[in-house]
């Protein structure tokens, strides 16, 4: 189903919740430029229009503008410095949206070369629950998973068995 490099189980994984409770008949607005998950989606049928690449901590009009029923938000949350902002600016009653999980083993991602590939936040899950609740949303369902490495070591045992992904479905309140 995917090709190259991408993420298999993350992808996977992603894919199935969005099947579960989004119909492919809902607009969706994908928090950020057009990726290779935003691709999946449109491949299996989704009507998908992406964000154009704006700093969404402090330009978030085409989420206020939208006419999406659902946003998507994979990976995004922890990048932005202040992402109460945002999610209270959303005008859709569906939101599905992922971050990857603190892991108290490992530090935050930051990218050395790219200034906006880091993680400002990198969430725990009850973290990013009262994030929602407190942007008016209301959780109801989410999903955790492992990402282990194919490496030796101490750190990639841990990842076996801890989750590192988290997603959610939530509904405006």
């Amino acid at each position: 189903m995917y090709e190259g490099n991408f993420p298999n189980k993350r992808y996977k994984h992603t894919l199935n919740f969005l099947e579960k409770h989004v119909p492919k008949t809902h607009p969706i607005l994908d928090l950020g430029v057009e990726n290779p998950f935003s691709d999946i989606m449109k491949s299996q049928g989704y009507k998908v229009t992406n964000t154009s690449g704006e700093d969404l901590d402090i330009d978030f009009k085409s989420v206020v503008h939208s006419e999406a029923e659902v946003i998507t938000a994979f990976e995004i949350f922890e990048h932005l410095v202040a992402p109460f902002n945002v999610l209270s600016a959303i005008k859709a009653q569906k939101l599905v949206a992922s971050i990857p999980l603190n892991l108290w083993f490992a530090a935050a991602y930051r990218s050395k070369t790219d200034l906006w590939d880091r993680h400002y936040h990198e969430f725990e899950d009850w973290q990013f629950d009262w994030l929602l609740e407190k942007s008016g949303w209301k959780i109801k369902d989410s999903l955790k998973w492992t990402n282990p490495v194919k490496k030796l070591g101490i750190r990639p045992l841990l990842r076996s068995f801890t989750p590192r992904y988290y997603i959610v479905y939530a509904e405006r309140n």
